[in-house]
């Protein structure tokens, strides 16, 4: 194996990844209190408690938090996306699940309806707000995926099973916008 060639972000053009039916992945996600948290590099949303769980391949993993990048890591046939969200999820043995999922300009998304803190939290620069309870059972639901095996994922020290939804989500121009403001304006420093 070549250095760096089981590393994330891939292409999933990449022949050791394959489409796979929802039934290797069964999730169960439930509301929790969460904060939106803006790490400098990217928009992350905290869960506090349990929000619940996905079982890939008999191995539950526990929803831990969301965060979004833009543009994405990931690519399809070598088109990157313009936004990207990760569902980060760890099992009891401490090992590591990503749920991808694409978005592209369009309609507006529901999801999530705490993003709204973002304005205020650039206004007055403030890094972490809590949000309330938060729903995570809308992006992806019941859609087919992609599924990686495993690559390394530098940031998360060590191996990572992704699954990335093939539908692809839309964002709005505005939503986009005020995701990259609160990162890339250069007020944040984490």
């Amino acid at each position: 194996m070549r250095q760096g060639s089981m590393q994330s972000p891939i292409d999933l053009a990449s022949p050791r990844v394959s489409p796979c039916a929802t039934s290797a992945t069964h999730h169960s996600y439930r509301p929790a209190q969460a904060s939106i948290i803006n790490r400098g590099h990217d928009i992350m949303l905290n869960f506090e408690g349990d929000a619940g769980s996905v079982t890939i391949n008999g191995t539950v993993y526990y929803l831990k938090q969301l965060h979004w990048h833009s543009p994405t890591e990931h690519s399809v046939n070598g088109r990157r996306y313009d936004l990207e969200l990760h569902m980060l999820h760890q099992s009891a043995e401490k090992k590591a699940a990503v749920i991808g999922v694409f978005y592209e300009i369009g309609a507006h998304d529901a999801f999530p309806p705490q993003a709204g803190a973002l304005p205020e939290m650039i206004a007055s620069r403030r890094t972490e707000e809590k949000v309330g309870v938060m729903d995570p059972r809308a992006p992806g639901a019941g859609a087919s995926v992609y599924h990686d095996m495993g690559s390394h994922h530098a940031a998360l020290l060590g191996w990572v099973i992704w699954t990335i939804v093939r539908v692809v989500r839309t964002v709005s121009r505005s939503q986009l916008e005020l995701l990259r403001t609160a990162v890339h304006d250069g007020c944040f420093s984490p």
